[in-house]
């Protein structure tokens, strides 16, 4: 099995969209994307990479498999 690995904020909006979410969109102090009846928060843009543990909790919360995000080319 391969291993996820940290991503830049540009490329998990971008990945997210492949997903066929739509946004970001700003709501309070997070940004979301949605995708049907899922409301997805986003974390704000940083200069850091976000983590493979926060990744984790995304992919979760948007129904994405660890095995689909990889499948993707990710």
């Amino acid at each position: 099995m391969s291993k996820l690995s940290p991503v830049s904020y540009d490329d998990l909006v971008k990945r997210l969209r492949d997903f066929s979410f739509e946004g970001p969109y700003s709501g309070g102090k997070h940004l979301y994307m949605i995708k049907g009846n899922v409301r997805l928060t986003i974390p704000n843009p940083h200069k850091q990479k976000i983590s493979v543990d926060l990744l984790m909790r995304i992919l979760k919360q948007a129904g994405i498999t660890r095995e689909e995000w990889i499948e993707k080319g990710y």
